[in-house]
């Protein structure tokens, strides 16, 4: 029978047994049940909420909270103490580096015995294997002991043969950390197109931003209790006060100071960074209006690499012109977080607004200030094109910055929002001597 239900957890408990000694476990087998001789641990308590078909749901929790004993117990490899846990449909895991592989076997062994495994016939298997192996990505390593891959190809085969085979229900704990930037991108597009497929998905992640972005629910474990489920943007919010509130409790958090440069004074925000073409990832066009720098600031006119989550930060690029340069250029910026999905993106077109015409030597800048209300790594690329119709560009540097929001005193970001006003921008341009 069909279920709008995919994964139903109720009243789930967990008690593990710890023995100070290893004869202690004799002795309780000896003793039979008549004495303890161990000390009892609830990693999870009363654990109860639902998940329906076609839901992202992200899992959060400090270190010890029980998230990983959570899924464990979701997927059946670990049963409860008390409960039950009622799934509906294909389940694939992704519980811990390399489970399910036999080391001595190859790549392509491993892959044909996690499939047949999942309960996949041979030609099921047959059809997808080269789908697995291109995601997979590891070359002629298919052909190898497992025993002999990084942790980083560990993941990618795992993770192919997970995704690879279309289930109906996924689960991963914390694997993707593992990976590179790129696989994660990679694996957070076919994620995305699971989800589009109507494929449920748990996940446990530390990453806050990734939990906003990718899930329609979160649950927040805390002392192996489910202390709220709900939407992911109000979860995320009530795990990072109360880890901001406990860490400032026990002395974890001090005032940060940011990696300042000297205040540039009001009318000299111009700046050449002779490590600009260093930082960038790519780089093109014909330079006829050039990057010089690419800066942030805090709002005392500090330059900055960090700052403070539900902070007002200026972004400041400055320019200067190697040929006349007619009126009507137009600006793009382009915020991407570690993952590569796009946080917000802003021009000129958007305030109606363009360059000026510029002549030949002139330097300047154009500003924007902006909100981040979101933890994490954030990257800035830019264009400059003649017009907003024009498939050239003066200049087009990627990845020309980078910002990191941190933890600070605790921060009523609720509401907060990517505010870039019209008010918000500012256009300087003219001879600096």
């Amino acid at each position: 029978m069909f279920s709008e239900t995919a994964v139903s957890v109720k009243n789930i408990c967990k008690c593990f047994e710890i023995y100070d000694k290893p004869f202690h476990r004799l002795w309780q087998m000896l003793f039979a049940g008549k004495k303890r001789f161990y000390k009892e641990f609830h990693a999870l308590k009363d654990v109860s909420f639902d998940v329906k078909r076609g839901e992202c749901v992200g899992i959060i929790g400090r270190n010890g909270a029980g998230k990983s004993t959570l899924l464990q117990i979701i997927t059946g490899t670990l049963q409860p103490t008390s409960g039950t846990v009622e799934t509906y449909g294909r389940i694939t895991a992704l519980l811990e580096l390399g489970s399910g592989f036999n080391p001595e076997f190859s790549g392509r062994d491993n892959v044909w015995m996690n499939a047949a495994v999942l309960g996949f016939a041979d030609a099921d298997i047959k059809a997808k294997y080269q789908e697995i192996v291109e995601f997979a990505d590891i070359g002629d390593f298919i052909d190898q002991p497992v025993k002999t891959y990084s942790s980083g190809m560990m993941v990618r085969l795992a993770f192919a043969v997970q995704v690879m085979l279309d289930p109906d229900i996924l689960i991963v704990d914390e694997a993707l950390s593992v990976g590179d930037m790129f696989f994660q991108q990679k694996c957070l597009e076919r994620l995305k197109k699971l989800l589009d497929r109507g494929t449920t998905i748990l996940f446990v992640s530390h990453d806050t931003a990734l939990v906003r972005a990718m899930c329609d629910k979160a649950a927040y474990l805390k002392n192996g209790t489910l202390a709220a489920y709900g939407t992911s943007k109000d979860i995320c919010e009530m795990y990072q006060n109360d880890s901001t509130a406990a860490g400032s409790a026990a002395g974890q958090w001090v005032t940060h100071k940011t990696n300042v440069s000297t205040a540039p004074s009001e009318n000299a925000l111009f700046r050449i960074d002779d490590e600009l073409d260093k930082k960038v990832t790519e780089r093109s066009g014909s330079r006829e209006l050039e990057v010089t720098a690419f800066d942030l600031y805090d709002m005392s006119g500090r330059r900055i690499q960090e700052c403070p989550v539900g902070e007002r930060v200026k972004l400041v690029i400055s320019l200067a012109a190697n040929a006349d340069i007619p009126a009507g250029a137009q600006i793009g910026v382009l915020c991407r977080d570690e993952r590569g999905n796009d946080i917000f993106t802003t021009n000129l077109v958007n305030f109606q607004k363009f360059l000026p015409g510029i002549s030949a030597g002139s330097r300047g800048t154009v500003e924007w200030e902006f909100v981040m209300p979101v933890f994490g790594t954030f990257f800035f690329s830019m264009g400059i094109k003649p017009d907003k119709l024009s498939n050239n560009f003066y200049d087009r540097p990627f990845n020309a910055a980078t910002l990191k929001t941190i933890k600070s005193d605790p921060l009523d970001t609720t509401g907060a929002l990517l505010s870039i006003a019209p008010e918000n921008f500012k256009i300087n341009m003219g001879y600096i001597s």
